[in-house]
């Protein structure tokens, strides 16, 4: 079971749900907080693209991210007016482009929150980045304190985002494993942030679509404290990127470009 926390009223969770909880000592009726879920539907210049199972949390950049990491925008500079809605659980995009064609093409993805993926290739990563595995380690320990909805009522996935210099550039939380990288990658064109560089980790399984977002955010790190699938490995050997599962405690295993890590060739 999570750990408690102090705050009672994180965005996400809905509180004071009653269930009835069995112990050693019988039974007992309480009082929790468990993750809450929303449908939310993209409309790109009046046509919807896709509904997204999510957390209703930073839904502007849920929204930006999906955008950006599926290749319909380019930046922030690509959308003419942006207005987002949790109310009506609608997101209404106008791009800068009025005769933009959507893409006509969707995968459904392996992702918790019913992903929905329209890109299928990815972008070589180009770097020199070499991180320690202690380093990688003590990250991970570090990404899981900002872990608070989590701590809350557990359910949810996070994804953290490092620079080369080991330092948080953002972390997020969902139902969603995708939507956290798409959430990361729309804070940081919101901030202005560069995502290339830096060491990306993830609470959940690292799917071959997750995989791709990293490799579009130009991260040559990808950490999970679970497993790989094998088309992941796969791509992130193509695209060059150390592909870390089980980074738990003081072990972690690297699928692929252990060089990153240090490892002799």
């Amino acid at each position: 079971m999570p750990e408690a926390i102090s705050e009672t009223t994180i965005k996400g969770a809905a509180p004071d749900i009653l269930c009835d909880r069995f112990s050693d000592e019988g039974w007992c009726r309480t009082s929790v907080h468990v993750p809450s879920e929303m449908e939310l539907t993209i409309y790109v210049n009046s046509k919807e693209l896709v509904t997204i199972l999510c957390t209703p949390t930073k839904l502007n950049c849920l929204v930006l991210g999906f955008l950006y990491g599926e290749g319909i925008i380019s930046g922030t500079g690509d959308i003419a007016s942006m207005r987002v809605c949790e109310e009506e659980s609608l997101a209404d995009v106008r791009l800068v482009n009025p005769e933009y064609r959507l893409p006509a093409m969707r995968k459904l993805t392996s992702g918790c929150g019913g992903g929905v993926a329209f890109r299928t290739r990815g972008q070589r990563v180009d770097s020199g980045l070499v991180v320690a595995p202690a380093t990688v380690l003590s990250l991970m320990k570090q990404f899981q304190e900002h872990a608070e909805l989590y701590r809350l009522c557990g359910g949810i996935h996070g994804s953290a985002l490092y620079d080369s210099m080991n330092h948080l550039v953002a972390v997020h939380e969902d139902i969603g494993r995708h939507n956290t990288l798409d959430k990361i990658q729309g804070e940081c064109l919101l901030r202005r942030l560069s995502t290339r560089d830096g060491l990306l980790l993830s609470t959940g399984r690292v799917s071959s679509e997750m995989l791709l977002k990293a490799a579009n955010m130009q991260a040559p790190v990808v950490v999970s404290r679970t497993s790989p699938t094998e088309r992941a490995i796969s791509i992130a050997c193509d695209l060059g990127i150390a592909l870390i599962g089980y980074a738990r405690g003081n072990r972690l295993s690297v699928y692929s470009h252990s060089e990153r890590l240090g490892r002799p060739t």
